[in-house]
């Protein structure tokens, strides 16, 4: 092990001369790559570092515990304990920086957003899901930008796609994957009878162009003109893009902007993300068909979450964790559910790895 993080010492280093090249700093796919790859090192090799420098002061303070002087000796003896307490804990942080990162935890996201089963009232609630989102994005310095939305008559969402841009955005948000459940009286519901309905939320990693090579013949680019808000833009200009990937079938649509290459721009993103997601659940499916995480699986037809207003109760089914004050939590206020689920997935794979030591 102690040859390993002494050889991802020697990358970073190789990594910061690289950086500092101007072949790679004029090759903006290679620039984003190696400082990746530089970041997701630097958790480790910062605390192999710390551990190395607390290993060489407790020897040093044992050494001089034996020292002829009994007040240098009694000094090292007590600066000894507090380093023996610290070596342990720089232990502990390097076996958890050591443990397998997601790749995609620092990317940006696609959100999808969709009204399930429910009629009107899961629209409603796909909308409520979605503001949900924006705020909580808003509170930790995400940028969202529309791509593309379908409303209802009521005000509801039949779907939305959005792009969610921040430090560690996918981190944060990649365990909301999942069927999503609401338990409350519509507005539309005049016998005051509470109503089960549901939305589906996808979160896609956004991925490069480097991580997915789409080929321009496979793809038909349909330009039309915008069916939602825009003023006399949309009767006008025909700005709206569908970008259809014929391999797959599948096909994004990108309306909410003005420009015409803008509109394909993002539809080229969110067509990319989409790609990159089947490959990694091949990937995943063809390396370890039986292996499961229990959160984080993204599997869109698992219910994940209740948002039970009657009683005012979120419950995350997966972690089996119940928290009260659905106003907040609707006003973006869900850290305490996003932690749960972090430190959740840390625990397990702390299990993990040391089930295979």
């Amino acid at each position: 092990m102690f040859e390993r993080l002494d050889n991802l010492l020697k990358r970073r280093e190789e990594i910061d001369t690289l950086l500092a090249s101007p072949e790679v700093v004029a090759d903006p796919a290679q620039l984003t790559r190696l400082g990746r790859e530089r970041a997701a090192l630097l958790p480790v090799v910062t605390a192999w570092e710390r551990l190395q420098t607390a290993q060489n002061e407790l020897a040093e303070a044992k050494e001089l515990a034996s020292d002829d002087d009994p007040e240098v000796a009694a000094l090292a003896v007590e600066e000894a304990e507090s380093l023996d307490v610290e070596v342990a804990r720089l232990n502990g942080e390097l076996r958890e920086a050591l443990l397998p990162k997601d790749p995609n935890d620092s990317k940006n996201v696609i959100m999808e957003i969709r009204g399930g089963a429910g009629g009107d009232e899961a629209a409603l609630f796909a909308g409520d899901l979605f503001r949900m989102y924006q705020r909580y994005a808003q509170r930790h310095g995400l940028r969202v930008d529309i791509v593309n939305t379908s409303e209802t008559e009521q005000g509801g969402l039949k779907e939305v796609v959005c792009e969610i841009e921040g430090a560690d955005a996918y981190r944060l948000l990649k365990h909301e994957s999942g069927v999503h459940r609401v338990q409350r009286v519509p507005v539309t519901e005049a016998q005051g009878r509470i109503h089960t309905s549901t939305a589906t939320v996808a979160v896609l990693p956004e991925a490069d162009e480097v991580d997915v090579d789409i080929k321009q013949e496979d793809l038909r680019v349909d330009i039309f003109h915008s069916g939602g808000p825009g003023g006399q833009n949309v009767n006008k200009v025909a700005t709206a893009v569908r970008v259809v990937h014929n391999p797959t079938g599948i096909m994004v649509v990108s309306q909410d902007e003005r420009s015409q290459l803008r509109n394909k721009t993002k539809a080229m993103a969110v067509l990319r993300s989409r790609l990159y997601e089947q490959q990694l659940r091949e990937q995943q499916a063809a390396t370890s068909a039986t292996r499961r995480s229990q959160v984080g699986a993204g599997d869109r037809s698992e219910k994940v979450r209740t948002y039970n207003f009657p009683q005012d109760r979120l419950t995350d089914h997966r972690i089996g964790m119940s928290v009260h004050g659905l106003q907040e939590i609707m006003a973006g206020q869900i850290d305490a559910v996003v932690d749960a689920l972090l430190r959740d997935e840390q625990a397990r794979l702390l299990e993990e790895a040391e089930a295979a030591v």
